[in-house]
């Protein structure tokens, strides 16, 4: 890979650009960044790569584009790069959720591009280029979605520069990664923004001063729901299908819970919670975490 092309510097942008310029995946890194707020931070923090002050200058000078904005900006970028981007300029992402954005990208984007869309499984709960880390991608899966017409040789590009961040590559259909992260992702995102203005909503209905009594549940939750919220509308909004689907299995087995502690069904409850267990000893297993209690604070 000669030259890259970072559109949009946050969290996920900036840990690329680190990673890509410590394992000297190539040549030139451009970076494109409409905040100004973040093209201060970038300076100050003297992050790799050059700064382009046009969308045109950084992509005809790019043999790679990897979108890393929110979702919701991938039409207007799409129609601006039409007017100068190279068919033999490769395109990726890294959004978090892939049917709709699968359908924006055949819309729109110019006929002879070919756009493989990436799901890097990495993250935080902190936004900013200020939070960028060059080992975030290390040993973490990142799905590449396979399509009908993907020509094998840009597969093979896209999970080749996955692979040398560091990241574990799975390859895998739109409709199924949407599926799996509605369950995985989605919904607990969720349900961690419920949780948290539902502990509000009691506060201000009782005049009780609870949030400063959190307990681990609500404290751990809260550092979920304290996630980007532009990214996360988007996500629930590119995903609402599967995610309603989910809503609606999650509401379900709400109420046999509820369902089990007003009738005191001990049998019932006392087998859902050992199941549940389960889940979380085989996650340790996978080595997606680690077996240190309370997410390994004193």
């Amino acid at each position: 890979m000669k030259n890259i092309l970072i559109i949009g510097c946050g969290l996920l942008g900036s840990s690329l650009l680190k990673s890509i310029s410590k394992k000297k995946i190539a040549k030139k890194l451009f970076i494109y960044e409409k905040s100004k707020s973040n093209i201060a931070k970038i300076k100050k923090l003297k992050l790799p790569g050059k700064i382009v002050k046009s969308l045109k200058d950084g992509v005809i000078n790019s043999d790679l584009i990897i979108f890393c904005t929110p979702m919701s900006e991938y039409k207007k970028i799409i129609l601006k790069i039409n007017n100068f981007i190279s068919s033999k300029t490769l395109v990726t992402d890294i959004g978090s959720s892939k049917i709709q954005t699968s359908q924006i990208i055949k819309k729109f984007l110019k006929k002879d591009i070919q756009w493989i869309q990436s799901h890097p499984i990495a993250g935080s709960e902190v936004s900013g280029p200020e939070h960028g880390k060059e080992n975030l991608f290390n040993d973490r899966w990142c799905i590449i979605i396979k399509e009908k017409n993907t020509l094998k040789k840009n597969i093979n590009i896209i999970t080749k520069f996955w692979k040398r961040i560091g990241s574990k590559v799975v390859l895998m259909s739109a409709e199924k990664h949407d599926k799996i992260f509605s369950i995985t992702s989605h919904l607990p995102h969720l349900v961690a923004y419920n949780l948290v203005k539902s502990a509000q909503d009691f506060e201000k209905k009782q005049s009780y001063d609870l949030i400063k009594f959190s307990a681990g549940g609500l404290r751990d939750f809260s550092r979920i729901a304290a996630s980007n919220e532009i990214m996360w509308r988007d996500i629930f909004f590119n995903n609402k299908k599967n995610i309603s689907k989910a809503i609606d299995l999650f509401i379900n087995n709400l109420n046999q819970f509820k369902k089990d502690i007003n009738s005191k069904n001990n049998k019932s409850i006392i087998k859902k919670l050992i199941q549940t267990k389960k889940v979380r000893l085989k996650i340790i297993k996978l080595k997606q975490d680690i077996d240190k209690p309370d997410f390994g604070r004193n």
